[in-house]
């Protein structure tokens, strides 16, 4: 996947660049060849952010007027394979829709650029003589068109031509990273609703005890524990963003250890400590909270008390959240066995295979641990990634 989207931003840029470059010609200066490149970099530029949301009406419309200044155009039209999206140009007021879907359909079936000579109109007066359509193309599947037309009076020369096609490959690739980035997401929601699947029946029942037996004792504690388990529920099961700030998903677990005191007591020690500056890192929702779900099973519950200590530190672009308790530990191949998914620990293979699809292979989770000396999970994640943001 990262070598993919790396590929595909490299295309992008590089075919941005060399559309730009192409628009620096003498017929083409506004008043210096300055001043023209930094246009057509911006138009290139500014179509971005819009297609990173997919081919629709909405991207189209904030896109199509940067294409024309791309491709200097007199009009410029976006079309997805049953309708036209947007328009920006001189023109629209007298050729129908129907006029464009047509020359989109007729010119790019074979999905190859495609130049257009003559427009017919008979209105007096038209600008628009000639055209060229570009196909849209995302993994061998055309999925719109780019009209980029032009006066009838002049004759299209190749620059006009290649340029088209550049901004159409622009166009295209974006829309691929989109597609990419939409998979991307699916798959961490599917992944999520796996995670949340595994919620721990054998905590909920004890914490739900464990309020009950808080009624009669001290009815105040039983509605702010109540209180408390209502949230978490509401945090697990929120249809939003399968991503969440680190500042968000620590409040989560503070209020499941808080559950967790309330049936341990003074036997239940914790320890949180992170660094201010790496809170609002964004990571997969429900990340944090499994290893420290482990730690309190594995490290407090099985010796009837126990120690769990939370730490995240600022590692210059990374973030580095260590999780780590003084249980009965494990060998070392059987920590290897749980993050390959050999070993049980369902709930740790998922971690890591979201933050793996999130971030890429040289992020995700260790494990530290050895028979009698508890265990310690190092999660790290990057600070920033581009796609990668909280609801």
């Amino acid at each position: 996947m990262e070598v993919i989207l790396g590929v595909l931003v490299g295309w992008a840029t590089a075919a941005s660049a060399l559309a730009a470059l192409r628009l620096v010609r003498p017929a083409r200066v506004i008043s210096s060849e300055q001043r023209a490149m930094q246009e057509a970099l911006h138009a290139a530029t500014a179509t971005l952010p819009h297609l990173r949301r997919g081919l629709s009406i909405e991207s189209a419309v904030r896109t199509v007027g940067h294409l024309r200044t791309l491709t200097q155009a007199l009009a410029v039209a976006l079309v997805d394979r049953e309708r036209l999206l947007a328009f920006a140009g001189e023109g629209l007021e007298h050729h129908a829709e129907a006029q464009w879907l047509a020359l989109a359909r007729a010119a790019t079936r074979d999905d190859r650029l495609h130049v257009e000579s003559r427009i017919r109109c008979e209105h007096p007066g038209c600008p628009l003589g000639s055209a060229v359509v570009a196909p849209l193309v995302v993994r061998g599947e055309r999925v719109g068109t780019l009209l980029a037309l032009f006066a009838g009076a002049s004759r299209l020369n190749p620059e006009e031509t290649r340029t088209v096609a550049d901004a159409a490959s622009l166009v295209s690739a974006e829309l691929a990273l989109a597609e990419l980035e939409a998979q991307s997401e699916r798959l961490a929601r599917a992944e999520l609703h796996a995670l949340r699947a595994q919620i721990s029946p054998h905590f909920v029942y004890n914490a739900l005890a464990a309020i009950a037996g808080y009624i009669h004792s001290n009815p105040e504690e039983a509605r702010e524990l109540l209180t408390e388990f209502a949230e978490f529920t509401r945090y697990a099961f929120r249809p939003r963003s399968p991503y969440v700030t680190l500042a968000e998903e620590l409040g989560y677990v503070e209020k499941y250890l808080r559950l967790e005191r309330a049936r341990f007591g003074d036997r239940l020690e914790v320890r949180l400590q992170v660094a201010p500056e790496v809170l609002n890192a964004v990571l997969p929702m429900l990340s944090l909270q499994p290893l420290v779900e482990n730690a309190v099973r594995h490290g407090v519950e099985r010796q009837g008390r126990g120690r769990v200590e939370i730490v995240g530190h600022d590692i210059d672009a990374d973030v580095e959240l260590r999780v780590s308790d003084d249980g009965v530990g494990m060998e070392r191949e059987h920590a290897a066995e749980i993050l390959s998914g050999r070993g049980g620990g369902v709930g740790l293979t998922n971690v890591q295979a979201r933050l793996q699809a999130a971030f890429g292979s040289a992020y995700g989770l260790e494990i530290e641990s050895a028979p009698g000396r508890g265990t310690t999970v190092t999660m790290t994640l990057p600070k920033f990634r581009a796609g990668v943001r909280a609801a």
